[in-house]
């Protein structure tokens, strides 16, 4: 790793840091970091440090908008996000956001829990137990919960979330979480209602799970499906017109290039990851086409 891309890590750290009360609960808060590792490479000592490290702590204060040069653009999922997470957080709600698998989801929250103090997001999964949610949580919180019953850790953490002005928990993924897990939600839910904001994250999919446990009268959904207010914040689809914008941000201003990329990406739904691509492959064309013009003109 270069010198640049170590200081361009340490920027990142600072900003990330800044959303944390101390520097200890943001290192508690990082995956393998040390408050010692944090400060060295704070205060420049970083021929002490491996790129290893580097690399380790860069995946985990960057977001994928800040990383690889490519430029984020405010579609309208974008922006209906931000302005569900913002309601959420401010006025200490729960939201549950779905939108189609590669319209931004991950990215956005990432972004503005970047942006904003007191956000701590939580990705989620099929395997993820009880206690691996509320250690997740605890860990995002500030706090290391190693040798703790889950019961405290629960208490630890709900505690913090309380002492805050205004915090966030986003849970992305959400749809992937089992029963059990699901069930623990309400808890967390009833002792943090009117104090915490709380997002979830996921595809439209969610909606069935819940509904077919509302009307199977399945344990918890629906306690789930009324502390969600009985409804979904659907995200818009992204289109055309947000793919041009992407092109434009990234580089590619031919209107024919552009076209390329929305041909290409028009069968997956406009899939983001999938645009992504097709902006890199465009632009790796016209990069080709200009060194065989040159090489030629030798």
């Amino acid at each position: 790793m270069t010198k640049k891309e170590r200081w361009a890590v340490v920027e990142a750290l600072k900003t990330y840091i800044s959303k944390y009360p101390s520097r200890n609960k943001a290192a508690a808060s990082l995956n393998g970091i040390s408050p010692a590792t944090l400060s060295a490479m704070l205060n420049g000592r970083h021929e002490l440090i491996s790129d290893e490290m580097w690399r380790n702590v860069a995946s985990q204060v960057t977001t994928p908008a800040s990383s690889g040069g490519w430029q984020t653009v405010e579609t309208r999922a974008f922006r209906e996000m931000i302005f569900a997470m913002t309601d959420a957080q401010e006025s200490r709600k729960v939201r549950w956001i779905t939108g189609d698998a590669g319209c931004g989801k991950t990215t956005t929250a990432g972004i503005y829990a970047s942006e904003n103090r007191e956000v701590f997001t939580i990705l989620c999964d099929e395997d993820m137990r009880k206690g691996d949610f509320v250690r997740e949580i605890a860990r995002k919180v500030g706090f290391r919960s190693a040798g703790m019953r889950l019961r405290d850790i629960l208490d630890t953490a709900i505690e913090r979330l309380m002492q805050m002005d205004s915090p966030l928990l986003i849970f992305d993924e959400g749809d992937k979480l089992n029963d059990n897990v699901f069930h623990y939600f309400i808890n967390l839910y009833n002792r943090l209602e009117g104090k915490c904001g709380i997002v979830f994250l996921s595809t439209s999919y969610i909606r069935h799970r819940i509904e077919r446990g509302v009307s199977g009268n399945r344990k918890g959904y629906n306690e789930i499906y009324s502390r969600i207010g009985r409804k979904f914040y659907e995200l818009e689809p992204t289109d055309g017109t947000d793919v041009a914008s992407i092109c434009r941000a990234n580089g590619l201003d031919n209107v024919r290039q552009i076209g390329n990329v929305i041909k290409a990406t028009e069968k997956s739904d406009f899939d983001l990851r999938c645009v992504k691509s097709a902006v890199h492959r465009e632009k790796k064309m016209v990069e080709a086409r200009v060194r065989k013009q040159c090489s030629n003109g030798d």
